[in-house]
């Protein structure tokens, strides 16, 4: 395990340590938690959860082209 000395203002070192209490956990522990969920690389699980989640009649493509409106006119490449 590794440390990781920071040198913070007394006003931020007041506020993890209350923080930390109301959380009832280690000043170590509360910011070790804090940088994992600030640095994390995977969507939250309330976010993934929304795969997938429209209903069956969401119009295809094809109905959503079909509605009689034209496409833009596109600039060259």
């Amino acid at each position: 395990m590794g440390q990781v000395t920071l040198y913070l203002d007394s006003q931020t070192v007041a506020r993890i340590k209350a923080a930390a209490k109301a959380a009832r956990m280690s000043q170590s522990k509360w910011v070790a938690e804090l940088i994992r969920k600030r640095t994390a690389v995977e969507w939250p699980a309330s976010i993934a959860r929304l795969a997938g989640a429209w209903a069956e009649d969401f119009p295809t493509l094809a109905k959503i082209r079909g509605q009689g409106q034209s496409e833009q006119a596109r600039e060259p490449l």
